[in-house]
């Protein structure tokens, strides 16, 4: 039997494989697809190797390279072709083989020996869904350098405008400026490592690590000439009275403030705890300093805690 018609005969499968195709499932782009089909079919050339050892070394040697191009090894990829757990939408990964039968046959069986990076051959060459890497678009032009700080936007792809994306905090065409809110922390002919600015530093960045080196300060710090930004804190009542609710307590936190709950014992606080309260609450009287359930509430109390268990 010839080979294409084993072939075709596996893809009467892949056929009723892919009868479940759902424009819904996400369909990755061309040159995603492709390399994916393609690392899927390297998968099966790596799983079909046959090894040899002892007995008529001639023999088996022969007989290895008439196996390499056998139909018998194609139907065994074939068959677990785009069955790997990384492939985007199985079933499209299906069609696109289908699609290119004649192509993978071709390469199968004359292609492997003088070209056998599959991904550029069928990819790159045949498909013209990909460029090398480090070229981008219809024509596979030379992306920007970004420096290693960035990727070239397409890069690989036929798609994309050669552009650089920069990597969080760095900045500029080739990416070789440091971004918003961070600061050159080295540099030399090669390398360029931006850091990012200290917590407290607002709008303009910083000069350097460390609240003093902040141009501005962010939101709920403030400038000491001495120390640079320092931390406002919001639950002093001269900076900002009664931030919470009356059966809250504040809690200061770095550039800004929370405000928890008093505990149940209390009428108003000023921490957490039944010794934090400014006042008893109503069924609880101060004893050593805390909050505790008055011995003539002692019934009420009990039941009210039940009723918020079985809540």
């Amino acid at each position: 039997m010839r080979i294409k018609y084993c072939w075709l005969a596996t893809l009467v499968f892949i056929a009723a494989a892919s009868a479940s195709y759902s424009p819904e499932k996400p369909v990755p782009p061309p040159c995603r697809a492709c390399t994916q089909l393609v690392s899927s079919f390297r998968a099966g050339l790596e799983r079909t190797k046959r090894g040899h050892a002892g007995g008529d070394t001639a023999w088996e040697e022969e007989k290895l390279r008439s196996y390499k191009n056998s139909e018998v090894r194609l139907v065994e990829i074939q068959e677990k072709l785009c069955s790997e757990g990384e492939v985007i939408n199985k079933d499209h990964c299906h069609n696109l083989a289908n699609e290119h039968e004649a192509l993978l046959e071709d390469w199968f069986i004359h292609k492997q020996t003088e070209s056998p990076d599959l991904q550029s051959w069928l990819c790159i060459d045949q498909l013209t869904v990909c460029c090398p890497l480090n070229t981008y678009g219809p024509d596979c032009l030379t992306c920007t350098e970004c420096n290693g700080n960035g990727k070239c936007k397409g890069d690989g792809t036929r798609k994309g405008n050669g552009k650089c994306k920069c990597d969080p905090g760095y900045a500029g065409p080739n990416c070789n400026e440091c971004g918003p809110e961070h600061y050159e922390s080295f540099r030399d002919e090669k390398k360029l490592l931006c850091t990012q600015c200290h917590a407290a530093c607002g709008e303009g960045g910083c000069t350097g690590g460390g609240p003093k080196s902040c141009r501005k300060c962010k939101k709920g710090w403030s400038m000491d000439s001495e120390a640079g930004c320092v931390d406002i804190n919001e639950c002093l009542e001269q900076q900002r009275p009664n931030p919470c609710r009356p059966q809250q307590f504040c809690v200061n936190n770095e550039g800004s403030f929370s405000c928890l709950e008093c505990d149940r014992s209390c009428d108003g606080c000023d921490g957490d705890g039944p010794d934090m309260c400014r006042k008893c609450a109503d069924g609880y009287e101060l004893k050593e300093g805390k909050c505790h359930v008055r011995s003539d509430s002692n019934s009420t109390v009990l039941g009210e805690e039940s009723t918020h268990e079985e809540l």
